[in-house]
């Protein structure tokens, strides 16, 4: 991978997610070096579809672009060379990114979801498909290994919808299920304003949440050993926003719940211990990830690589890190 295009992709990250920051620090070289890379693409895309409001020409022109991409002949855009390396490297079936690409239309459009399962239609799309590919990404393509990767996907999706409940609903978006609002007695317009029935349909979505982080707890046993802390580490940090939300009494309209860094680090070390204690066990393929784990399936093999790299390392990093951004919480404070 071309050094000045992986420097762009960085710098992508940097000014992105700090959750997936701090995971990723716990990651081998081997992945966190392609996971940027696709993140980049992520990020790219989603800005493209944004910008252009979800139409149909935008979504052509990224398929086209997605298309250059699998050929090997990506574009001028530091995250699509960077991107086409992954995808040739990891052999990624272009029925993942096209997903990514879908869902992202579907969010630029404003669609709505009558009910959790639909809900889940637009999570497998806009994250279980990042899932798949992280999942590909580390080596590990069996199908129960993919299933759980997509479940981790769609419960971080799902966290990230009931933290940003006012947000979404200021700039005239509302994900949460319509069947769940209207047994609540809610209308979609007055999301804007929390309310303790507000606050139900809330908790009602991180239950939902915590079941799918169940389902791909799982699957951590499943991934290469010096992937697993990682990958746990983002399951926990994750799922510790909703801890967090409900502290707050389940109001994401008047207030952002964060996890602070002092958390965020016994969780990673919490983090050491559940990446070599889950056990695999068999669960149905949720059935709006299915196609994901289908396209795996059909998809060519390749056999994994698994070098070792020196988490102590990578746990003073990361450690190192938390206490800075812990330092600017208090600052800002």
């Amino acid at each position: 991978m071309n050094p000045a295009d992986l420097a762009e992709c960085r710098a992508m990250l940097a000014g992105g997610s700090r959750s997936f920051r701090v995971a990723s620090l716990l990651l081998p070289r081997r992945v966190a070096v392609p996971a940027t890379a696709l993140y980049a693409f992520c990020r790219v895309a989603d800005d493209l579809i944004d910008r252009e409001g979800g139409g149909v020409a935008a979504v052509r022109a990224l398929e086209a672009r997605l298309d250059a991409i699998c050929a090997g002949r990506p574009g001028p855009c530091a995250a699509d060379r960077a991107f086409a390396v992954v995808v040739a490297r990891h052999a990624i079936p272009r029925a993942l990114p096209a997903a990514l690409i879908e869902g992202l239309a579907w969010d630029a459009g404003g669609r709505r979801y009558a009910t959790l399962a639909e809900l889940e239609d637009y999570g497998a799309r806009v994250a279980g498909s990042v899932g798949a590919m992280m999942a590909l990404i580390m080596g590990a393509r069996a199908p129960e290994a993919v299933a759980r990767a997509t479940d981790l996907g769609v419960a971080m999706q799902l966290t990230n919808i009931a933290r940003d409940v006012g947000e979404d609903a200021r700039a005239g978006r509302v994900y949460l299920p319509m069947d769940w609002l209207q047994e609540a007695g809610l209308e979609p317009a007055g999301l804007t304003r929390f309310s303790p029935a507000l606050g139900g349909v809330v908790a009602r979505l991180l239950r939902a949440a915590d079941d799918h982080y169940l389902r791909a707890e799982a699957g951590i046993a499943l991934l290469p050993a010096d992937c697993r802390p990682g990958i746990a580490a983002a399951r926990l940090i994750y799922a510790e926003i909703g801890r967090a939300l409900e502290r707050q009494g389940c109001d994401s309209v008047t207030r952002r719940a964060v996890v602070p860094g002092r958390r965020k680090a016994r969780l990673l070390v919490a983090s050491a211990v559940l990446g070599y204690r889950a056990l695999p066990r068999e669960a149905p393929v949720l059935a709006a990830n299915r196609f994901l784990v289908d396209a795996v399936r059909a998809g060519p093999q390749v056999a994994p690589g698994l070098p070792w790299w020196a988490l102590g390392q990578r746990i003073v990093r990361t450690a190192e890190l938390l206490a800075s951004l812990d330092a600017r919480e208090r600052r800002r404070a």
